[in-house]
């Protein structure tokens, strides 16, 4: 159940905008002034609030720290030249955070909960999407466990907050990328599928491994054989080898992308073979050795389509062909871009305008 009660909103006294550089920003350096909460004390959803950017207080018994209860969301909003502020295909995300919280035990996440703190977070920090080509405001929704218990159950009592931060490119040139053949990030049974903190906290010691040694993130492969490319640390993956869109299959595994929907959905619509299937590593060596790998490159909310310059694989680099030739990819971030900031008709009904 939800409290019905308005969003109190507590606006902070001094705002920080006139302190930000808007033409260098730094990924996830930089936070708007305000973000949004809610609690769920077993039973119902209470005390929605929007106040100052702060710190949190929080039980040093939560099972967030202790135990990983925890998940979040990435999407993004983007300033169109009329001055409207639309969100990108933020019905994804709701889908996928309540997905994930039912894997963690958490509550599932009210639909006007998440689409009133996100339109009024939105509307009072207005002037924090940036308007600079390449920009956007990254938009964080998490939910935790705010128990002050220690023991191993379902947490009853949770927290879920919004925070926004203004952002350029997550990664500023086409990146090199090493298949992991040690390290696992997900298992079959497992929560790769989740975007839970669980996730990720493991997989940041081997890709420190992998930029020690060149590299700017790591392929992961299965975690049984170490035989099938999965997804990036970052993003999914997509190869176009003899003209087809290829891609791992969805799964246990890999995380359900919305910029790899997105880009799937372009590809059919424009007559693009796809195929999503499992992708064998040797398969990846093979079309870059015999010339038939054209294009490799990842595609995620914060990384949006980024190119991949090289692949290294057990001890030797693999370099692709050169990114301004790669007529897909680059369509593809085109026309996405083009829908974002408003600048071509959102036929697929992608967009959430304030």
């Amino acid at each position: 159940m939800l409290d019905t009660q308005p969003i109190q909103v507590e606006k902070a006294t001094e705002s920080k905008i006139s302190k930000v550089d808007f033409s260098n920003i730094q990924f996830g350096k930089i936070y708007s002034d305000h973000q949004f909460s809610i609690s769920y004390d077993g039973e119902n959803w209470i005390k929605p609030i929007i106040n100052a950017y702060k710190p949190l207080q929080i039980s040093p018994a939560s099972p967030a720290l202790h135990y990983g209860i925890s998940i979040f969301e990435g999407l993004k909003a983007y300033k169109h030249e009329d001055g409207t502020v639309a969100v990108f295909r933020p019905d994804m995300n709701f889908e996928r955070m309540n997905l994930s919280a039912k894997r963690m035990c958490m509550p599932q996440i009210p639909e006007d909960v998440y689409y009133n703190s996100l339109n009024a977070l939105l509307d009072i920090d207005r002037q924090w999407v940036p308007v600079n080509p390449g920009t956007s405001l990254y938009i964080r929704p998490f939910l935790f466990s705010d128990d002050d218990f220690i023991g191993i159950r379902p947490s009853q009592r949770f927290k879920y907050m919004v925070i926004t931060c203004p952002v350029g490119a997550y990664y500023s040139k086409p990146v090199r990328v090493k298949i992991e053949t040690h390290f696992v990030r997900a298992v079959e049974g497992g929560s790769g599928y989740c975007k839970t903190g669980c996730n990720y906290g493991p997989a940041i010691y081997p890709a420190r491994l992998a930029q020690e040694e060149g590299y700017d993130q790591l392929i992961w492969t299965d975690g049984k054989y170490h035989k099938y490319v999965e997804e990036s640390g970052t993003m999914n993956l997509m190869f176009i080898i003899d003209g087809k869109l290829i891609t791992a299959a969805l799964g246990d595994t890999i995380l359900n992308g919305i910029t790899r929907d997105s880009v799937l959905t372009l590809a059919k619509d424009w007559g693009v073979e796809v195929e999503e299937r499992k992708v064998e590593v040797a398969e990846v060596v093979d079309a870059i050795e015999t010339g038939r790998m054209q294009e490799a490159f990842g595609a995620g909310t914060a990384a949006t389509i980024a190119q991949i310059a090289t692949i290294g694989y057990n001890g030797k680099d693999y370099d692709l062909p050169p990114v301004e030739g790669r007529d897909f990819s680059n369509r593809v971030l085109r026309m996405l871009d083009d829908i974002r900031y408003g600048r071509t008709e959102d036929k697929f009904g992608w967009l959430h305008t304030l």
